[in-house]
C-alpha cells in the first residue's frame, strides 16, 4: 500500500486538454522512472454533486475551462522527496511555465499521508 500522496487539481482551458495530456503523458513516465508507484490525471466529468463542496466552487474555473484532479503515490514522504528532487532535475521535464497550457498560479498541489487504504 502506498503511504503518501501528492495531489493536485486545477483547471485548464478545455481547448487545451489534448496539449495537457500530451505533458501528462511525459510527466507520467518521468516520474514512475525516477520511482513513483502510481500517477494519475482525470478530467472532471460529474462535478455538479448537490452536496459537499463541488469541485468547481473550490477551484472557481472560468468559462471554457475543465478540473483536472491528479495524484502521484509513494512508499513514503523521503520517498516522494528523492523521486521528485530527481524529477525536478530531469531535462526531459524543463518547462516555460509561460508556455504550459493552464495558469500555474491558479494550481492546488499538497502532499498527503495515507489515512486508510488497501
Amino acid at each position: 500500500m502506498p503511504a503518501y500522496v501528492d495531489g493536485f487539481i486545477l483547471p485548464i482551458p478545455t481547448k487545451n486538454l489534448a496539449t495537457y495530456r500530451r505533458i501528462a503523458r511525459q510527466a507520467s513516465k518521468i516520474w514512475r522512472e525516477h520511482g513513483a508507484l502510481d500517477y494519475r490525471e482525470c478530467v472532471g466529468d460529474d462535478l455538479a454533486v448537490s452536496f459537499g463542496t463541488p469541485f468547481p466552487n473550490l477551484v472557481k474555473p472560468k468559462r471554457g475551462e475543465t478540473i483536472v484532479f491528479a495524484w502521484i503515490t509513494f512508499k513514503s514522504r523521503a520517498h516522494r522527496d528523492r523521486v521528485n528532487a530527481a524529477v525536478m532535475k530531469d531535462p526531459r521535464l524543463k518547462c516555460d511555465p509561460k508556455s504550459v497550457p493552464f495558469d500555474c498560479k491558479r494550481m492546488s498541489y499538497g502532499g498527503f499521508k495515507t489515512l486508510v487504504g488497501d
